[in-house]
């Protein structure tokens, strides 16, 4: 088993975490909506000690982990649904961005899906080097791709699931479908296109690194 000692920069970052689950504890727009998500933040704070005690992970795969679990976080504060980024788009940059891409809906959870391919994937990628040390990094590649495809499928059976013992008010609020019929559809494509353009990129990376070594 691998001995892994957090250092004070871990403990930064977590104290970060731990501001912000009390920041967007404070009033959320739907409380039992909130704590649902909040499930699945802890769920994964979870697994990450678990990992790190176990295995040892980067501390560059440490803070993307932790920094989807901030855009997690805001999302669950807002029901996905409401954030405000548009708002605080026209504050900053005084852009209209949803009409500037002609979006008709909160796009936010797009980004949460997105980023889940994308911030995750060395997280994912390190377990398949454990697990399966013997094989080749374009394989780990290729298989760390198809995980993020069945964990993002898993997921939104597990939402659909969850929402059938809800009201249609409260399953609204916790799924954030917007009334669109191809929001899993979307949901599960852009963790795919998240992971093939971060495993791609650390594929790259990683084969210059050796080239140059």
């Amino acid at each position: 088993m691998i001995e892994y000692q957090l250092t004070l920069k871990h403990w930064l970052v977590l104290a970060l975490l731990a501001i912000a689950v009390i920041i967007a504890t404070i009033q959320p727009l739907e409380f039992s909506a909130y704590l649902l998500h909040q499930i699945g933040t802890v769920l994964m704070l979870i697994v990450l000690f678990i990992c790190l005690k176990k295995i040892g992970l980067s501390f560059y795969s440490f803070c993307l982990y932790v920094s989807f679990l901030l855009i997690h976080i805001l999302g669950a504060h807002y029901l996905y649904s409401y954030v405000p980024y548009n708002e605080w788009f026209q504050q900053v940059f005084n852009v209209d961005l949803n009409q500037s891409m002609n979006w008709t809906r909160n796009m936010y959870d797009r980004l949460v899906h997105l980023s889940y391919g994308i911030l995750l994937y060395p997280f994912f990628y390190r377990l398949f080097q454990v697990w399966l040390p013997s094989l080749k990094a374009s394989v780990i590649l290729l298989l760390v791709i198809q995980f993020v495809m069945a964990s993002s499928l898993i997921y939104e059976w597990l939402e659909w699931w969850i929402a059938l013992g809800l009201s249609p008010t409260d399953a609204e609020n916790y799924n954030g479908q917007q009334g669109d019929i191809w929001d899993a559809h979307t949901d599960m494509f852009l963790a795919t296109l998240g992971a093939i353009l971060s495993g791609t990129l650390l594929f790259r990376h990683t084969n210059k690194s050796s080239i140059h070594n």
